[in-house]
């Protein structure tokens, strides 16, 4: 298999599609960043906030994926989708 190359920016970009997509998907069904940690096994919204914001390189794992597309009711993939 090839070597593939990438970018910082391109991950970084990613990260952010994901979060944008699940701030979309969030306010769509009109839940809040804290019920959203909440549902997800979290006690404060600030990881979620730092995310959705872009701050300090923060961004989610697959365990939260599979989480918050369990607590919006919606499939993993609709967060990769542009």
């Amino acid at each position: 298999m090839d070597h593939i190359e990438y970018t910082d920016e391109e991950i970084q970009k990613f990260h952010q599609k994901i979060a944008a997509n699940i701030r979309k998907i969030r306010k769509e069904k009109g839940i809040t960043q804290l019920d959203l940690a909440l549902t997800i096994g979290h006690k404060s919204m600030s990881t979620i906030g730092k995310i959705e914001a872009g701050l300090e390189d923060k961004h989610y794992n697959i365990e939260h994926l599979y989480k918050i597309a369990k607590a919006l009711d919606v499939g993993i993939c609709e967060f990769f989708s542009n």
